[in-house]
């Protein structure tokens, strides 16, 4: 089984790449070929070129999608699962995780297929994973909760994935407090992916 991890931060010292190193141990313990899409570290452009705002802009197809937009498309049809790993700022994902849905879902592609270009295939299970400095009662009591599970699921994932679900690991302003029970959660993915896994394909 083979899962794509859309990591988005810029800092080793951080909580959320002490949350990408335990899943990936978690995971390094199933059956499982795990890739990651670090896209600090490939220096990921998330602007869209002019020429890019051209072809998206216009569906003028017949133009080239770039190496590193279509390097990343070629993960996605690799991929059972795709993990997207990144901390809430500003009540959202980092730019650079933006910029890859704006960028790799391109048209032909993830929307407006045409008989010419190769449409994106749709994915047996997406899990977005973010942390928050804020405890998930008062991102639920804000409605800010809410909201970014609405913009993660419905539409940045969306019909391109069979079964979706997002995890607010919340409260890493008291990290003490919380980094237990947040790393409990983390070691639980390993089975929830294979569970989906074996509904989606009736194994």
């Amino acid at each position: 089984m083979n899962i794509l991890i859309v990591y988005a931060h810029p800092s080793k010292k951080s909580y959320t790449f002490q949350v990408l190193e335990r899943l990936k141990s978690v995971l390094n313990t199933e059956d499982f070929e795990v890739e990651i899409s670090d896209l600090y570290a490939l220096n990921f452009q998330s602007d869209l070129s002019e020429e890019e705002y051209e072809r998206e802009g216009f569906a003028r197809t017949e133009l080239p999608i770039p190496a590193d937009v279509l390097a990343e498309q070629e993960k996605i049809e690799k991929a059972d699962c795709i993990i997207f790993l990144y901390p809430v700022w500003w009540s959202d994902c980092p730019a650079k995780l933006k910029g890859w849905f704006d960028r790799v879902y391109s048209v032909g592609y993830a929307y407006g297929q045409n008989e010419t270009s190769r449409k994106m295939k749709t994915v047996p299970l997406g899990l977005v994973i973010c942390t928050a400095g804020h405890p998930n009662e008062f991102l639920n009591e804000t409605e800010i909760a809410p909201s970014m599970v609405k913009i993660m699921l419905e539409d940045r994932l969306g019909k391109r994935f069979e079964e979706k679900e997002m995890i607010i690991l919340g409260g890493t302003l008291e990290l003490e407090n919380v980094m237990t029970t947040h790393f409990q959660v983390i070691d639980k993915i390993p089975e929830k992916i294979k569970l989906l896994n074996e509904e989606f394909y009736d194994v």
